[in-house]
């Protein structure tokens, strides 16, 4: 699958997940960079896109600082209506991403609404239409979210941080930025000046789309704009969630400790729902297979070994559904 890719698309993958300026042309400013053309890069973001190696080009937003609401939840599905509560489920428009995954708790998806009172009557909603419980866990605290994603010319793997930009505060928008974060969700128009072409069609001067995407970068409202790879089809096939039951006194050093290391792309404080859920800290490991994974949850119980009181491993072995976060602004 990997090798489908052309050693130009990779270096393209590698360098630009993150950190691209809209002030000016981005595909020409891409292209000095890996010494192309701006037509070439242009046609190689499409194909990308259009084959699957990309999920999007442009700004992964912040939820919480644009004053929604996002939630990871689960259920524990019977197996004889795992395909009717799938469809429940996913019918939701609030409802993002959606995964099967081993373990009791065998549906695991998350909602991003646009109010806490529009989370609370969707989680009502889905346990009233599938009479089954839900068990929501909204981040407590966020300890790192990124992750680079790598690929060599001779086929290895490899990930590191991203910078995290900690916000959790939220800034208050106007009509202009809400029209433009509307139109960019699911990417930037590709062009070769997507502000321009975002300009044209929300009613005003591009320059003010540079000044306002650069505000809200600024602010944490866009934690950074560039290429959305998907890791499954770079080959990261191993993903597993990791879930840690560590005293209350230690979670923020714990949480510190996971989200440093570099194959960790969401490290977070959740709350535990006892008796039947223990775990307060979530960490999401990615690797080449569960294997590899697991060497890594290794390293992460050795980190943890003075205040670990248990963990578990929830690979996912199905994606249900994946779709961009679309909040109603």
């Amino acid at each position: 699958m990997q090798q489908s890719l052309t050693s130009f698309e990779r270096r393209l993958i590698n360098r630009f997940q993150g950190g691209v300026d809209l002030a000016q042309r981005p595909f020409r400013e891409m292209a000095r960079a890996l010494a192309s053309e701006e037509d070439t890069v242009l046609e190689s973001v499409r194909g990308l896109l259009e084959r699957g190696w990309l999920s999007r080009f442009g700004p992964l937003y912040n939820a919480e600082r644009l004053g929604g609401s996002l939630v990871l939840a689960a259920m524990s599905v019977p197996e004889a209506g795992f395909e009717r509560v799938t469809e429940q489920v996913n019918a939701l428009a609030a409802v993002a991403h959606n995964y099967r995954r081993d373990h009791w708790l065998n549906m695991w998806f998350v909602l991003a609404t646009d109010s806490s009172q529009a989370m609370r009557e969707s989680i009502e909603q889905i346990e009233s239409g599938t009479g089954l419980r839900v068990y929501a866990f909204p981040k407590e605290q966020e300890f790192y979210l990124g992750l680079w994603f790598e690929m060599g010319d001779d086929g290895s793997l490899n990930t590191r941080s991203i910078p995290a930009v900690a916000a959790t505060e939220r800034v208050d928008l106007d009509d202009l930025d809400r029209r433009i974060i509307a139109e960019t969700q699911q990417g930037l128009p590709l062009t070769h000046d997507p502000c321009q072409a975002l300009a044209w069609r929300i009613g005003c001067w591009p320059s003010e789309v540079v000044t306002r995407i650069d505000s809200m970068l600024q602010s944490g409202v866009i934690r950074r704009t560039g290429l959305v790879p998907n890791h499954y089809r770079l080959g990261f096939k191993g993903n597993g969630m990791t879930v840690w039951n560590i005293p209350d006194d230690r979670l923020r050093e714990a949480g510190e400790r996971l989200g440093a290391m570099d194959f960790v792309s969401h490290c977070y404080a959740r709350p535990r729902h006892l008796p039947d859920w223990p775990y307060n800290l979530f960490a999401m490991v990615h690797g080449r297979d569960r294997e590899d994974v697991m060497l890594k949850v290794a390293e992460l119980s050795q980190q943890l070994r003075a205040y670990n009181q248990g963990h578990e491993v929830l690979f996912s072995s199905a994606v249900l559904k994946k779709s961009g976060m679309r909040l109603a602004l």
